[in-house]
């Protein structure tokens, strides 16, 4: 059915309110675009078919399921498994809202068009237009759908998590179902229990301070070589590049594990070693101090870290001209303030998003820390936070996944991490020279 609508713009409310009405109507009535119409409108009456499992879905979502002792475990409500049912039905009605507000607009698009050229375009040409302007989008789909289910998915998932009791031993499905607690894991985490906000603060705390000191202890310390061995003018300068390649070329895994059997208090070749030597009479205990295992943490993470900064840099210098050493030396400037007033700020102007994506990169270093020291020494709180003393936040959210089953704690560390790091790393890179245009 063909309805006339007019030329002067009267008739844009019709198309508007027929295709908020139903997907694809306003063009199958008013604008003669049968095939987007029809395409739309599938997609709608798809939704519809649907629209019972959508909707079981969602009230699962809410309710999370119920207790059902009576019923074998296998067959009971899975709270989990609802919660991720639930999550991914709105990931699709989230694309099934954006497709409909694509349509309208479209609807509209169309009819402004008419009202321009006071006639319809041929199917021909619209069905050209049509994959002309979708053929971007099209491409984007796969990627966006990725995104969408494999990132944006298990993030809300997890954000999900931090607002429920799913923790052991109570409310570990499928023998017992989870409920939604609202804000009490967090208010549990931030003040409501001594035990976990001491450790919550004690760990995030360290997070940061590692966080800092691993990447300017690496950062700096590559940039020291680098300069040392492109200014010494050494003849073998390479053969010390290759060798201090070594510790960034071995897995991260493999090397701190390692330095844990060399620094061990008990059999530990270093303290034999010290021993023997008669440095000192007893064993250093590296890892079961709580501040000098914090010490040793940065330091071997130094030892593995600092070759790819120097890499880096070393790379970054081989831009800067000769002509402006030279100049500075003609100055009289010394290799200090010829370091100082050029290669710093020129390398610092390359690098700045590099050293904020590795300060991101150790607030999450999870291997550095795990593999070296497990977390520990156990400190005050560990008992009933399980978090010890080295222990960063993601080797805490690990401890209380595979440990301690506290998922629902778990979830609110990693929200926290989320909120403010995303954040801090955005912003900050955006207000670097580098990019704003690339403009010294």
């Amino acid at each position: 059915m063909q309805i006339a609508i007019q030329t002067d713009g009267s008739s844009r409310k019709k198309v508007m309110l027929t295709s908020i009405l139903f997907m694809g109507l306003g063009h199958i009535i008013y604008l003669k675009e049968y095939l987007k119409g029809a395409f739309y409108a599938l997609i709608e009456i798809l939704m519809l078919a649907f629209s019972p499992i959508i909707v079981n879905k969602l009230i699962n979502l809410v309710t999370l399921g119920s207790p059902q002792p009576d019923v074998p475990i296998k067959m009971r409500d899975n709270s989990i498994f609802m919660l991720i049912d639930g999550v991914i039905i709105l990931a699709i009605l989230f694309i099934f809202v954006a497709i409909y507000i694509i349509s309208v607009r479209s609807a509209l698009e169309s009819y402004d068009a008419y009202c321009v050229h006071g006639s319809f375009k041929s199917e021909k040409h619209i069905i050209s237009s049509t994959v002309q302007k979708a053929f971007p989008i099209f491409g984007l789909v796969p990627s966006v759908g990725l995104v969408l289910f494999f990132v944006v998915v298990p993030l809300v998932f997890s954000a999900c998590v931090a607002f429920t009791n799913y923790a052991a031993p109570n409310n570990i499905p499928p023998n017992n179902t989870v409920d939604w607690v609202g804000l009490s894991n967090f208010k549990t985490m931030f003040g409501g229990n001594a035990a976990w906000s001491t450790g919550f603060g004690r760990v995030a705390l360290w997070t940061v301070v590692w966080g800092a000191l691993a990447t300017f202890t690496c950062y700096f310390g590559g940039m020291i070589m680098a300069v040392v061995l492109q200014q010494s003018k050494l003849k073998i300068a390479p053969l010390f590049r290759t060798i201090f390649i070594l510790p960034y070329a071995v897995p991260a895994v493999v090397s701190m594990l390692v330095w844990a059997n060399l620094l061990n208090g008990s059999f530990g070749i270093v303290n034999r070693t010290l021993i023997e030597l008669g440095i000192t009479s007893s064993a250093i205990p590296w890892l079961s101090n709580e501040w000098l295992a914090k010490f040793v943490c940065v330091l071997v993470n130094l030892w593995a870290g600092f070759p790819y900064f120097m890499l880096l840099i070393t790379g970054s210098m081989t831009a800067i001209s000769n002509d402006i050493y030279e100049a500075a030396t003609i100055d009289g400037a010394n290799q200090f303030q010829i370091f100082k007033r050029i290669i710093l700020p020129l390398v610092l102007y390359q690098t700045t998003p590099l050293i904020i994506m590795s300060f991101t990169h150790n607030i999450n270093n999870f291997g550095a820390i795990f593999f070296l020291t497990t977390g520990y020494p156990v400190v005050a709180d560990s008992t009933t936070t399980g978090a010890g003393g080295t222990d960063i936040l993601v080797t805490w959210i690990y401890k209380l996944t595979v440990n301690l089953l506290k998922y629902n704690y778990a979830a609110v560390l990693a929200v926290v991490i989320f909120v403010v790091l995303a954040p801090f790393a955005i912003y900050n890179f955006r207000r670097t020279k580098s990019y704003k245009d690339g403009e010294l």
